[in-house]
C-alpha cells in the first residue's frame, strides 16, 4: 500500500476479545427489507476473518439521515437480519448505540459472536464528531476496525473520534479501496482517461484539478456536460446548466489544455420536452429550447467506446445520463460495457456509476469497484481521508 496505515494483520490480538468495527450498512430498504446488499457483502471478509480468529464482532453503521432522532423506518434491524441470512449464524441486534444494556449484550456475546448497533445517527452525536460519543462506542470493545470507506471522508465520531481511544486498523475493504485508488495517483499505464458525469461541475473541481497533470483524456458527460457545453457557446435549450460556473468550467477546460489533456463533451444527445421517464425520447446533435439533454448520444457514445478501447487505465465516476430510466440509459450503458471490455485497470468510483454497473451486470468485470463515491473522489483529490488519517495516527 502506498499510504502507511495499519491493518489487521498488525492487530496485538492477545488481548482483545471483542472488536468495534465500523461498516458501511447504509443500504436502500424496501417495504422493511434490504433492497441491495452489496455494502453489506463488502463488509464480509473482514467479518470473516475475525470471527476466524475467535473474536466477538460488534458491528456499528450508520443508514440514510435521520438527523439525531429516531426514526424507525431508519433502522438497521432489517440489516442485521440480513447479516444473519448471509453468514448463516445468529445475530444479535442492540436496539440502542452504547449504554450499559448494549455493555451487557456484547459481554454476553460467545466467541465468534456478532452484534449489530442501532443507527449510530440516531444520536446526534454521531455526526458532531463528540468525544463522549466516542469513548462511549469505545467501551464496547477491546480494539477498533475501521471498514467503512464510503464514510471516510466524514469526521464523524464513529470514524475519527473512536480511533482516539483504541488500539486501530483498517478493514480489508478500506485496505483494498486504498490499494486501488492510490494506484491511480501513482504513474498510472498510458492512455490514462477520466469519464466523469453527474450533475455539478463543483463536485468534481478537485478530482479534475488533481487528475489533470497524470491523464491524458477526459470525457465530461451527464448533466454537468451541458454547463460546460454552455460555457463554450454550444446550444443547450432548456438542459439543466449551473450559469453560476460557467466561468469556472472555463478554466478547467484551460487547465487540461495547459496539461495536453484532450477533453472530449458530447456532440449528440437524447433529449426529451420533460424530465420524465415516459417522455417521448429523441436523438439530436443540437439541442433546441424546449428540450432537456437526459443522456449522450449513440454517436458519441460510439465515439467514446472507441477511444476508451485504446486506454490502459480508466476511471470512472458519475452515470452519464438518467440510466434508471431506460429511454435514457443507453450512454451509461455502453461506456459501461467499454470498461468491462477493456483489458487495461478500470477503475469505477462508487456512487451511482457503481449502481449503473450493478444495474448491467458488468460489475465483476471491472478492476475494482468503489464503495464510496465522495470517499473516492476526496481520495484522488487530497490522497488522504479523515478516517485513514485517525487509524495512521493513532
Amino acid at each position: 500500500m502506498s499510504l502507511k496505515i495499519h491493518t489487521l494483520e498488525d492487530l496485538n490480538l492477545d488481548k482483545v476479545g471483542a472488536v468495534l468495527c465500523r461498516v458501511d450498512f447504509n443500504v436502500p430498504l424496501h417495504e422493511g427489507e434490504v433492497g441491495d446488499d452489496t455494502r453489506i457483502r463488502a463488509a464480509l471478509p473482514t467479518l470473516y476473518w475475525l470471527r476466524e480468529r475467535g473474536l466477538k464482532v460488534v458491528l456499528c453503521s450508520h443508514l440514510g439521515r435521520p438527523k439525531g432522532t429516531r426514526d424507525p423506518a431508519l433502522s438497521l434491524l432489517p440489516v442485521a437480519a440480513r447479516l444473519a441470512e448471509l453468514i448463516e449464524d445468529e445475530v444479535v441486534f442492540a436496539h440502542d448505540t452504547v449504554g450499559d444494556e448494549v455493555l451487557q449484550l456484547v459481554r454476553e456475546l460467545p466467541e465468534r459472536g456478532v452484534i449489530v448497533l442501532e443507527n449510530l445517527r440516531f444520536d446526534p452525536r454521531e455526526t458532531k464528531g463528540d468525544d463522549e460519543f466516542a469513548r462511549d462506542l469505545a467501551r464496547l470493545a477491546d480494539a477498533f476496525v475501521l471498514d467503512a470507506f464510503g464514510a471516510m471522508h466524514r469526521a464523524h465520531a464513529s470514524v475519527t473520534g473512536v480511533p482516539k481511544h483504541l488500539p486501530s486498523a483498517a478493514g480489508l475493504l478500506v485496505q483494498a479501496e486504498v490499494e486501488a485508488l492510490s494506484a491511480l495517483t501513482r504513474v498510472a499505464a498510458r492512455p490514462y482517461a477520466a469519464i466523469l458525469g453527474g450533475a455539478k461541475v463543483a463536485d468534481k473541481i478537485g478530482v479534475i484539478e488533481s487528475l489533470a497533470p497524470r491523464i491524458d483524456r477526459l470525457y465530461i458527460g451527464g448533466a454537468m456536460a451541458y454547463t460546460f457545453l454552455k460555457a463554450q457557446g454550444v446550444p443547450t435549450g432548456s438542459s439543466r446548466t449551473e450559469d453560476d460556473a460557467l466561468d469556472l468550467a472555463l478554466r478547467l477546460i484551460e487547465l487540461c489544455s495547459t496539461h495536453n489533456v484532450q477533453v472530449h463533451l458530447p456532440h449528440d444527445h437524447v433529449v426529451a420536452p420533460s424530465f420524465d421517464e415516459n417522455a417521448p425520447a429523441t436523438v439530436v446533435q443540437t439541442i433546441q429550447d424546449g428540450q432537456l439533454g437526459l443522456d449522450i448520444g449513440p454517436a458519441t457514445a460510439e465515439a467514446w467506446q472507441a477511444g476508451l478501447q485504446e486506454c490502459r487505465t480508466i476511471f470512472w465516476n458519475g452515470p452519464l445520463g438518467v440510466f434508471e430510466w431506460e429511454p435514457f440509459s443507453g450512454g451509461t450503458r455502453a461506456i459501461a460495457k467499454a470498461l468491462a471490455a477493456s483489458t487495461g485497470t478500470t477503475v469505477v468510483g462508487g456512487g451511482d456509476s457503481a449502481a449503473a454497473v450493478a444495474r448491467f451486470g458488468l460489475a465483476d468485470q471491472m478492476t475494482h469497484v468503489s464503495t464510496g463515491g465522495g470517499a473516492s473522489l476526496e481520495f484522488l483529490e487530497r490522497g488522504e481521508l479523515p478516517g485513514l488519517h485517525a487509524i495512521r495516527r493513532r
